[in-house]
């Protein structure tokens, strides 16, 4: 008796951290995706700006 009651909390446990997970994981795709489509594009046309150089690309490596 005693094992089926830690089993049934063990997967109560687990059932209930992937749901705050998928919360957690939406929340933070939205921020990204507005912090995307809010970001200014740079202007100008030396190094870092636009064309695939520095700021102009969507990731920082």
């Amino acid at each position: 008796m005693l094992i089926v009651l830690l089993i049934v909390l063990i997967v109560f446990g687990l059932g209930f951290v992937l749901h705050a997970l998928w919360w957690i994981a939406v929340v933070l795709f939205v921020l990204w995706l507005l912090g995307f489509l809010i970001r200014r594009p740079s202007s100008g046309s030396g190094p870092g700006s636009g064309a695939g150089t520095g700021r102009g690309r969507w990731y920082r490596w």
